[in-house]
């Protein structure tokens, strides 16, 4: 007979528990799981939701700089002298100001003031616009700096690296070899014996 610490009732009581747990802890698990993805959205998605990226993608633009590509954009291009929308749109009061001086007499503007207005509808005059970069130095410059920079590494490599010259490149061994070629008289007809003279004992 097997002496058993614990009566039959407290037996009963045990299992009666841990099915109970086990049943539990599904539920348990899927409350968890939710807990965690709502601190992981209060968290993280409080902040990355009030930034002005996601508000603009909801129509609320918080930037003045953000273009609109359905409205037709100012450029500054030779052909055409005169663009169909102005340089500035965004008025300053300063700049309305002298956008309604405009529309009395010129002689009244100063040299300035009529540079300014100039400014208001182009950004660049024809000898800005025809005035080159100084862009080429720049690529000149890493032209030259990445030309260093292999042969620094093909240097490298030479030394460190590479071994020594097979000695079959060695002008001996080239000059032996091509005489053995023609010897065999190596393509006779038009290749490398067609050159040689055998009379002459020289190259034709």
């Amino acid at each position: 007979m097997i002496n058993c610490p614990y009566t039959p009732i407290e037996i009963a009581r045990r299992h009666i528990g841990q099915t109970e747990r086990a049943e539990y802890n599904p539920y348990l698990k899927m409350l968890t799981s939710r807990a965690l993805v709502r601190g992981l959205k209060s968290g993280f998605w409080r902040p990355l939701s009030s930034t002005s990226s996601v508000q603009a993608a909801h129509g609320k633009d918080m930037s003045p700089d953000v273009l609109d590509p359905s409205v037709q954009q100012y450029n500054n291009r030779l052909d055409t002298p005169l663009s169909d929308v102005p340089f500035v749109r965004n008025l300053n009061s300063e700049q309305r100001q002298l956008k309604e001086k405009e529309k009395g007499p010129w002689t009244k503007l100063t040299k300035e003031e009529k540079i300014a207005l100039y400014r208001l509808t182009h950004e660049l005059t024809y000898p800005e616009m025809r005035r080159g970069s100084s862009e080429w130095k720049t690529v000149l410059g890493g032209v030259f700096i990445f030309l260093g920079f292999s042969g620094m590494l093909v240097w490298w490599q030479r030394i460190f690296v590479f071994g020594e010259v097979p000695h079959t490149l060695s002008d001996e061994w080239v000059e032996k070899q091509t005489q053995r070629m023609i010897d065999m008289r190596i393509n006779p007809v038009g290749g490398f014996a067609y050159h040689w003279d055998y009379v002459k004992k020289q190259w034709k």
